[in-house]
């Protein structure tokens, strides 16, 4: 309990994040998206040629892979600072940081369950 009395409300974190993690963490969990969003039109498109032809020069699918796993980097360099310092965010903050490796482990869920019934 604090000195000042029980006011009912939660009290704000005893600590704060350091100057400027909440404008990093926006930037880095923004990129992560991007590169993700970027990695879908490449994936299309190999699908497609791997489909079309049985040509062995498929340009488009390292492509996307590698937009993939640079936003994979880009989304664990927004989500170690957003656990680290969670309290200390604000809200939006919190979850911005948190949502590209959400959306990674929902693909990889997506994935695992589509591969069990495949």
């Amino acid at each position: 309990m604090s000195e000042g009395g029980d006011s009912g409300g939660t009290a704000p974190p005893a600590f704060t994040a350091p100057f400027g993690t909440g404008q990093r963490i926006r930037n880095r969990a923004i990129w992560a998206v991007a590169l993700f969003t970027a990695s879908v039109p490449p994936a299309a498109v190999a699908l497609g040629i791997a489909e079309v032809t049985q040509d062995q020069l498929n340009v488009a699918l390292p492509l996307a892979i590698g937009f993939w796993l640079i936003g994979l980097l880009f989304a664990l360099w927004a989500a170690f600072p957003t656990l680290r310092y969670w309290e200390a965010l604000p809200q939006t903050t919190r979850w911005l940081g948190a949502l590209p490796m959400l959306s990674v482990s929902v693909f990889f869920s997506a994935a695992l369950i589509s591969a069990l019934f495949v």
